[in-house]
């Protein structure tokens, strides 16, 4: 196969494994390995710039955690958009140890790829010998035009998940992971909620 014909393939394989959601980033500290303990709480707390967002968020982190073996506890929502942002961690903290959780887990939800689908188009042909005009043949002509605008926007999101132990306040595990772009932002959630807490059981976090 000539290098014309095999290059526009190999960019496209390349470019398909890329598109698939992954975890970008790991750290973990070996001294926390296996915490929190089976049956310990931990607080779930999520940021992004929507509450139906926010909420999916802690409630996929959640559910995760819940299969490892650890028991949820979902803080307090903010009506401040500054504060569902941004939430200060010495606060969350503070809830953590009111709560009786060992762990805080808080991720952080950002668009980081917004893809705009191609709009419908139409296309029109005229004959159909080879494209070319011969004597005593035909012309193929072909015409692709977009049908009205562009179609709807899809978003990929990227989620930075860390995971905190709450006694030292010192950091035990954090990851990044992000999913391609679609319109399926409840799947996306699930699915990087399962990808950064398998990464952090991977790492050694969660007693078995």
């Amino acid at each position: 196969m000539s290098r014309a014909l095999w290059l526009p393939i190999l960019c496209a394989l390349l470019l398909a494994g890329c598109a698939g959601s992954r975890i970008n980033a790991q750290w973990s500290d070996p001294q926390f390995a296996g915490q929190p303990q089976r049956g310990a709480k931990v607080l779930v707390a999520c940021q992004a710039g929507e509450p139906t967002l926010r909420r999916i968020c802690a409630d996929r982190m959640a559910a995760k955690l819940a299969m490892l073996g650890a028991v949820p506890v979902l803080a307090p929502d903010s009506s401040d958009a500054t504060e569902a942002v941004a939430p200060n961690e010495a606060a969350l903290l503070q809830a953590a140890r009111s709560a009786g959780a060992v762990a805080l887990l808080r991720t952080q939800l950002s668009a980081e790829v917004v893809a705009v689908a191609p709009g419908p188009t139409i296309g029109i042909g005229v004959g159909g010998f080879g494209g070319s005009y011969r004597s005593g043949g035909g012309v193929g002509v072909g015409v692709s035009a977009p049908l009205g605008g562009a179609g709807p926007a899809e978003t990929g999101y990227a989620a930075t998940a860390s995971l905190t132990d709450v006694a030292s306040g010192r950091l035990m595990w954090s990851a990044r992971a992000s999913a391609p772009p679609s319109n399926a932002v409840d799947q996306q959630l699930s699915t990087l909620a399962t990808l950064l807490l398998d990464a952090a059981r991977q790492a050694g976090l969660f007693a078995a």
